[in-house]
């Protein structure tokens, strides 16, 4: 399989498992995104060195992964390329910043530790970002963003560059395809290539757009895409699950939970 049918059946997975009807997929999109949006903006604001306090927000990932029963490990395998981008954002660390710091009476490398910080910020949005995609629809999320006043054309714009994503793939498929037929015995495709068959997928991708958008018109489409036929009730338990962790995540902004428990245990075990 090409790399490029096993990214078109990564998204169709993706999808499917936003279809599924689990207790974290049933969860208001809106709610989801709101937590969502909040926990990368709450990672994000960690100092630098503040390793320890940022390692207390590995809960909510951890808590996302076992209430929405998803494959750590699967997660893993999808994101293996977006992993090395979050490793380098910090790799030169080590070089510009020769400090030293005490982290918990212990003296360590600041270019290192922050690093390493970057590193776990980068993580832990990406797993936070995964969680979102992974249980909610795309339809879903747009309709969370709509609640939000997003304006409507940036939406409806988001919501079909993600659906013809997969046509888009396709057409780059078929091409690599029929340029491996006709020349069997190379390896990728020749450099001197690359703009004709940009120019070709330019063309097939404007030709299936004004197709997509004929079919559009056809079916009664003015404008106004309805991301859902049904508007979706917020119950009592989304408005607990928005506190729950709007309440988890400040406290473990505020306090680093992580050293008083290290602290409170280590009294006890004494």
């Amino acid at each position: 399989m090409s790399k490029i049918s096993s990214a078109i059946r990564e998204i169709n997975r993706l999808d499917e498992s936003a279809a599924k009807d689990q207790w974290m997929n049933r969860i208001h999109p809106l709610v989801k995104f709101i937590i969502t949006v909040g926990y990368i903006a709450v990672v994000v604001s960690f100092d630098k060195y503040d390793i320890i306090g940022l390692a207390g927000m590995v809960i909510y990932p951890i808590a996302g992964f076992m209430l929405s029963e998803l494959s750590f490990l699967e997660c893993m395998k999808r994101l293996r390329l977006v992993l090395p981008l979050i490793c380098f954002i910090g790799i030169l660390n080590p070089l510009f910043d020769q400090n030293y710091v005490f982290v918990a009476g212990i003296q360590m490398s600041a270019g290192i530790l922050s690093m390493i910080t970057l590193i776990l910020k980068g993580l832990f949005s990406v797993l936070a970002s995964y969680l979102l995609i992974a249980t909610t629809s795309i339809d879903k999320i747009c309709y969370a963003l709509r609640l939000l006043r997003i304006p409507k054309p940036m939406v409806t714009q988001f919501m079909l560059t993600y659906r013809y994503i997969t046509v888009l793939l396709a057409e780059v498929n078929r091409i690599t395809q029929a340029y491996a037929l006709r020349a069997p015995k190379q390896k990728g495709i020749h450099f001197k290539v690359w703009g004709s068959l940009i120019g070709q997928l330019l063309l097939r991708s404007m030709d299936r757009a004004s197709s997509v958008y004929e079919s559009m018109r056809l079916r009664g489409y003015n404008e106004d895409y309805k991301y859902m036929r049904e508007r979706i009730a917020i119950h009592p338990k989304d408005i607990v699950y928005l506190l729950f962790w709007a309440g988890i995540i400040v406290l473990f902004r505020i306090y680093p939970v992580i050293l008083i428990i290290g602290n409170f245990a280590g009294g006890i075990f004494r």
